[in-house]
């Protein structure tokens, strides 16, 4: 498609780590009938398909680098995605909000679900903006919490402890495992496609 960035390149990586699983099979199909004793039809095959998955291995993670060297990030293009759904994703943080204020929660659910559909309605028959937090602003219902509704709808309260799991698992993990070949990842992959 034409709006599309690197859809060649990321399709190909997608195609070659297909054909990569598969590779696997003829390990699986030598070991199944051969009991690992050596004839033909066992090294006919391992030279073929092991030669042919590291070639595949090797331009996967080549496509990968360049894909994730052009990368391009938008961060408005994120936020609009976020207020979009955000809204939907806070109804919880608000129904328990109302319910620490004194509110039914049966009855606060029930609300909710209204607005919830009427404003999905907007969104996704008309086309329209998610207009669910405007809709329970002017609802005299959750007047108790009308003040608390941005602090409720802080995007950093529904990605849980993901921040901290993302830099343990990269220092703890990948660093350690990617640390004796960083000489080997120095510079950039350049593809003719």
């Amino acid at each position: 498609m034409p709006y599309k960035r690197n859809p060649m390149r990321s399709e190909r990586c997608c195609a070659l780590s297909r054909h990569l699983m598969v590779l696997v099979n003829d390990a699986y199909q030598t070991a199944a009938v051969q009991w690992f004793e050596r004839t033909l039809d066992d090294s006919a095959n391992r030279r073929i398909s092991i030669a042919e998955a590291f070639l595949t291995a090797d331009i996967v993670l080549s496509t990968l680098q360049n894909v994730s060297e052009g990368l391009v990030v938008y961060p408005k293009v994120m936020e609009r995605h976020i207020r979009q759904e955000l809204p939907f994703m806070a109804t919880e943080n608000i129904l328990m909000a109302m319910v620490g204020k004194g509110a039914d929660r049966q009855e606060c659910h029930e609300i909710i679900r209204q607005l919830s559909q009427e404003a999905s309605k907007q969104v996704k028959e008309l086309g329209l903006e998610n207009d669910l937090i405007d809709r329970i602003r002017s609802n005299k219902y959750f007047a108790p919490v009308h003040d608390e509704l941005d602090k409720l709808l802080n995007p950093a309260l529904f990605v849980g402890r993901a921040p901290e799991q993302v830099v343990r698992f990269l220092e703890v993990d990948v660093r350690p495992a990617i640390l004796p070949y960083l000489h080997l990842m120095e510079g950039t992959v350049e593809l003719n496609v």
